[in-house]
């Protein structure tokens, strides 16, 4: 939620180009300007749409920033510009942005954050597969690997996110009509992205999602919730919130490990929790250089996602995890399909019985690798 003094941000989340974000933030911010506020359009990136260029007539724009990259000119949302403009609201477009290299901040939600720092309110855009937390899930659902993402607790602390929903056929027959891309990417993009199966798939992700934003509401007092029935907002009491529930996930240093941390970030959401990751690595023996590059990541993933990770060095991985347990209080503990046991391995009980032997009263979930289907 807003603190006193800063920027209330307002974002427009839809399942994938051309359901019409764009086009709602600039009908909202019109809406905006006539009710005698001071707005104006911070970045605003039109696809060649016409209807969203004509929508735009009549809306203050503020000049952008240009970057040169080598041969190429770049255009950037111009904060400092903004900033000495001073609006009451700022329409800024494609929150997911990666701005060009060289720019003051690398992501645009970074730039959005300045903005509302300053005390500007900010309507903005994104489509849901761009969430950090759901990279692995939209690359099953779709085979491609999204690369611009940006982290979920820019959604969890906007003030407010309006789906703005298309069925998967009303965006196709808007794609064959030139409305979202022009003439000569149509059918490319009905080959790959915007199959009815992938479009139906990506909707119910953006319709849980938006769910469990409410949700998240609703379990803080007094938080404004949007309803259901109307598009204005409405404020809530809602009970308490879950306390108690804390998730422990465990990591190996390899890029397979930033699946289970995000699925369990997800668990840990929907629990109301905080999420810690555990990687035992053995005593004495440094890191690899694949391994040090894949702790890397995973640091800067748990930095993104706001989870904590602990490296705990041990001769006995079960033994690190239930004092690291006991320590944080856990109540879910999180791993990845375990390796299958071999030689006289397999006379023994599997690490996963282990656990449950080692950890009576916590809840253990192992995480699916779909990709080894």
């Amino acid at each position: 939620m807003a603190a006193p003094g800063r920027g209330r941000h307002k974002v427009f989340l839809g399942m994938a180009a051309g359901v019409g974000k764009t086009y709602r933030m600039l009908q909202e911010g019109h809406a905006e300007a006539e009710a005698g506020r001071d707005v104006v359009i911070g970045y605003l990136e039109p696809h060649d749409r016409p209807a969203t260029s004509a929508q735009a007539a009549g809306l203050e724009v503020v000049p952008r920033r240009r970057v040169v990259h080598g041969a190429i000119e770049l255009q950037e949302l111009d904060v400092d510009a903004v900033l000495a403009r001073a609006p009451e609201l700022c329409l800024i477009d494609e929150l997911a942005h990666t701005n060009a290299a060289g720019s003051e901040r690398p992501k645009r939600h970074e730039d959005v954050a300045v903005v509302l720092s300053a005390g500007i309110d900010v309507f903005s855009t994104v489509n849901v597969q761009h969430l950090e937390s759901l990279n692995d899930q939209i690359a099953d659902l779709t085979a491609t690997r999204v690369r611009e993402t940006f982290p979920d607790a820019v959604l969890r602390d906007a003030d407010e996110v309006v789906l703005v929903d298309l069925t998967p056929e009303a965006l196709i027959a808007r794609l064959r009509r030139g409305e979202v891309y022009p003439a000569e990417r149509i059918e490319a993009a009905l080959r790959g992205f915007f199959k009815i199966e992938q479009l139906a798939s990506l909707r119910e992700v953006a319709l849980r999602q938006a769910a469990e934003v409410v949700e998240a509401r609703r379990r803080v007092p007094g938080a404004v919730v949007p309803d259901a029935r109307r598009e204005d907002r409405i404020a809530r009491t809602a009970g308490p919130q879950s306390v108690g529930e804390r998730c422990l996930a465990l990591v190996q240093p390899h890029l397979g490990a930033q699946r289970v941390v995000r699925r369990a970030w997800r668990s840990a959401r929907r629990l109301g929790a905080e999420l810690d990751l555990l990687y035992v690595p053995a005593p004495g023996r440094p890191p690899t250089p694949a391994e040090q590059e894949a702790l890397d990541a995973l640091r800067r993933l748990a930095s993104v996602l706001g989870a904590h990770l602990l490296v705990e060095p041990g001769d006995d991985l079960v033994a690190v995890c239930r004092r690291v347990a006991d320590e944080r209080g856990t109540t879910y503990l999180l791993l990845g399909v375990p390796d299958p046991p071999r030689g006289l391995r397999r006379l023994r009980p599997s690490l996963l019985d282990r656990l449950v032997v080692a950890l009576p009263g916590i809840d253990v979930r192992v995480v699916a690798d779909r990709a080894r289907r």
